[in-house]
């Protein structure tokens, strides 16, 4: 008798544990970790930088920023008229969730055009900046000053002269339960 007692109070002990373990690591995958974004030396923005979930990129990057360009401030100004779908040379997007707060996104662009465009898919989000690396490393930081933005097409950087584009990394939170932020290149 006193074997069974024993024997069931284990039993009863390894399911509490079980059940346990198994509730945290739902948490865990619920809360997405948080890390201070890593800039590399040189960054031109002199502010404290953010705590930031990372999104991990699809493809490794080609490219590591190795010269900055001084710093250039977004307009913010919505387009009225879409850019020419037939002069777009490549386009990617993240989905942001309101409770991920600050987001850092990378995109591969691998691509040579001469203006980039944000469009705001859907919901509305808010922008600290984006950093655009070059194929040569030199890179070019935008300081977007946490301007909020919903639906439509923005202008994030115009290169007249034509470079190509390596990656595109941003940090950025949404606003509304979700939005949608698209990045495209026009040759």
């Amino acid at each position: 008798m006193k074997r069974l007692v024993v024997f069931g109070l284990f039993v009863l002990l390894g399911l509490q544990t079980a059940t346990g373990i198994s509730s945290a690591s739902a948490d865990q995958r619920r809360r997405p970790r948080r890390t201070v974004v890593v800039v590399h030396k040189g960054f031109p923005l002199r502010r404290p930088l953010r705590s930031v979930v990372i999104r991990p990129v699809r493809v490794p990057f080609r490219v590591v920023p190795a010269r900055f360009l001084p710093a250039v401030f977004w307009a913010g100004v919505l387009i009225s008229t879409a850019p020419q779908r037939d002069l777009l040379v490549w386009e990617d997007g993240e989905t942001f969730a309101q409770e991920e707060d600050w987001t850092e996104i990378g995109l591969n662009c691998d691509n040579t055009g001469k203006r980039l465009w944000i469009e705001v898919a859907s919901g509305k989000v808010q922008f600290d900046w984006a950093e655009v690396v070059f194929a040569n490393g030199d890179t070019q930081v935008v300081d977007m000053k946490e301007w909020e933005r919903g639906p439509g097409y923005y202008e994030l950087l115009n290169f007249s002269d034509g470079r190509k584009v390596d990656h595109v990394r941003m940090v950025a939170r949404a606003m509304t339960a979700e939005a949608r932020v698209v990045l495209k290149m026009e040759k």
